[in-house]
């Protein structure tokens, strides 16, 4: 049906061609099954019939051609005027046809007295149904000046289900979108504003610091050697720092434009477990804390950036040494979660509130006392967690965090197998 709609549509002539048989054609039926006419007067009703109709079929078409209702500034006005026109036309043909075929003069005005009538009332139902039309499409104008001045909550009410209704809904979607990308984009500007405040911040501390040892040093305020060996360690640390923290904003700008390049190959999740906990093996001896790791014998290769992986499995155990208490453990499992691979690291000792837990992964976001240095001086840059979501997104997998106050936190990932 859209189809020949759109086939009619781009060829005016068949429309002209069916706007001119079809009257002829029904006028000309009802003619020979209601009245019993002798072959002459059938002859010149044809010919008169024709001839009328093509006269009709031409003046609408020229319409059409020449966009006349196009000239009007009102819908409303236009389509009354469409209905005075069909009114005109009707009246003339039918006061023709019947002071053709009638004979009795009575009969002609009569005939005329109710055309009339019958025109009077089209043009005033015509008035009301084109009023019904153009009020709902001012009501469109009215929504879309207010989303013209960025009142993206503007929404229409929806009526019918004609192809203003349509183009009404299509609107409230539209809005719809409009709104929630003017939401992200507020977010993304206060984010913008939130990650120049934290960078500077982050750069502004370790700079400071290495400044003022090496002033300390170079104005001898510092001579002993061990005093001289502590600074420079201390410099050594913040020059660390900083050169984590830049990779880590190098590689979240690549996430958040998404240039991550992932060097995809099948691996085994098996050794990366393994290599992470003989990895951290000695800051966890360091902390007191026992590594466990637990992998299932149904998890086979799977396809990944190996190094990305790593650096995910890397950051998530660290956090849950860094933040358990001493004596406690932290374990690995992986397992097949149906056509995914689930890998858990569990902190048996630490707890993070419920309304803290959606945060977690939100660029330079770190709870209260984090900011402070560990016992060996490390000082986190906030950006772990939101560059590790970004790795595991980028494998088409999720990742998320769970907190039992009498359990401890989980944090957990999955990746496709």
């Amino acid at each position: 049906m859209m189809r020949l709609n759109e086939r009619l549509s781009q060829n005016p002539l068949i429309i002209f061609l069916i706007v001119m048989m079809i009257p002829i054609a029904g006028a000309l039926f009802s003619e020979l099954v209601m009245f019993d006419l002798p072959g002459g007067e059938v002859q010149q009703l044809v010919a008169f019939m024709t001839l009328t109709g093509l006269m009709s079929s031409l003046l609408s078409f020229a319409f059409y051609r020449l966009g006349i209702l196009e000239w009007f500034r009102s819908l409303r006005w236009a389509i009354w005027m469409v209905i005075a026109l069909l009114v005109l036309m009707i009246f003339l043909n039918v006061w023709v046809i019947a002071r053709f075929t009638f004979i009795q003069a009575h009969y002609l005005t009569l005939t005329s007295v109710l055309l009339v009538f019958a025109g009077l009332s089209a043009l005033t139902i015509g008035f009301f149904a084109s009023k019904t039309m153009t009020d709902r499409l001012s009501k469109l104008r009215d929504a879309t000046q207010a989303l013209a001045r960025r009142d993206f909550a503007v929404r229409l009410k929806i009526s019918g289900n004609d192809e203003i209704a349509q183009l009404a809904d299509t609107f409230n979607e539209m809005a719809q979108n409009l709104q929630e990308v003017e939401e992200q984009k507020r977010q993304l500007e206060q984010t913008r504003r939130d990650l120049t405040a934290w960078v500077s911040h982050d750069l502004r501390t370790p700079l400071a610091s290495i400044r003022v040892m090496i002033e300390a040093m170079l104005d001898g305020v510092v001579e002993d050697d061990e005093t001289v060996q502590r600074y420079l360690d201390n410099s050594r640390a913040e020059v660390e720092h900083l050169s984590h923290l830049i990779d880590d904003l190098f590689e979240l700008a690549q996430l958040d434009v998404g240039h991550l390049k992932l060097n995809l190959q099948q691996a085994s999740i098996r050794d990366l477990i393994s290599d992470t906990l003989g990895s951290m093996a000695a800051k966890a001896d360091q902390h007191s804390i026992t590594l466990k790791g637990k992998v299932s014998d149904d998890v086979d290769m799977i396809l990944m950036a190996p190094d990305k992986i790593q650096r995910v499995l890397t950051n998530l155990v660290d956090n849950a040494i860094k933040y358990a208490e001493s004596g406690r453990s932290v374990t690995l499992r992986a397992w097949r979660s149906g056509d995914d691979v689930r890998i858990d690291i569990h902190n048996s000792g630490s707890f993070i509130p419920q309304d803290v837990l959606p945060r977690l992964f939100e660029s330079f976001y770190r709870g209260e006392g984090s900011r402070m240095r560990g016992d060996d001086g490390a000082r986190g840059t906030g950006l772990g967690l939101a560059i590790a979501r970004g790795f595991i997104e980028a494998h088409d997998g999720r990742i998320w965090a769970t907190s039992v106050e009498s359990e401890g936190t989980t944090f957990s990932f999955t990746l496709p197998q």
